[in-house]
């Protein structure tokens, strides 16, 4: 066998398992949430905007899709309830973002720090890790930096959630397409 055959048979496998291992952890799997017929899970995902459709595939664009950070909805729904405070580090592709120190204004003494990780792209509670941060500090200029757990806490988790639920909801309606396949799906 010569070199660029044995070559090209390297890359055909690593494809081949690539292929094979990427399908492994594919999100929205539950076969409760999809009919058993073929022609209706394929009528339903196109609907929904996640299939392929030749038809847009084929059309000219003009310029990029510049879509990345705007069509997560964890990341918009974080920048905008926190969008009162200055923002200090912010990097999607590394899913963090963290404020500078805020304070209020009433008690200049006392500043608030946030920080937000992205552990997953999807809209659940445990896809994001909150950090909030107090900074006490007395007329002497000795600071104390404590992390605080508490109502704060939930009620910022809790927003930001339930954004990025109206957030993802708009973004399903927004891709519905009716699926004009076959005429027998219309039961």
């Amino acid at each position: 066998m010569s070199f660029l055959k044995k070559i090209r048979l390297l890359a055909s496998l690593s494809l081949a398992i690539i292929f094979m291992v990427s399908c492994e952890g594919m999100p929205g799997a539950d076969a409760r949430k999809y009919p058993p017929n073929p022609d209706l899970r394929v009528q339903k995902n196109l609907e929904e905007g996640r299939g392929f459709r030749l038809d847009s595939a084929f059309k000219k664009s003009r310029g990029g899709d510049f879509l990345f950070a705007s069509s997560n909805e964890l990341w918009r729904a974080s920048l905008d309830t926190i969008d009162f405070m200055p923002l200090s580090s912010v990097n999607y592709s590394g899913g963090i973002i963290i404020t500078d120190w805020y304070s209020d204004g009433k008690n200049l003494d006392e500043a608030v720090k946030i920080s937000i990780r992205f552990l997953s792209n999807e809209v659940r509670a445990d896809a994001l890790d909150i950090k909030i941060f107090y900074k006490n500090c007395n007329q002497m200029v000795s600071c104390k930096i404590t992390q605080k757990s508490g109502q704060l806490l939930v009620e910022l988790k809790r927003e930001i959630l339930s954004k990025a639920a109206i957030y993802k909801k708009e973004n399903k309606d927004k891709n519905f397409k009716e699926y004009k396949g076959s005429k027998k799906l219309a039961n």
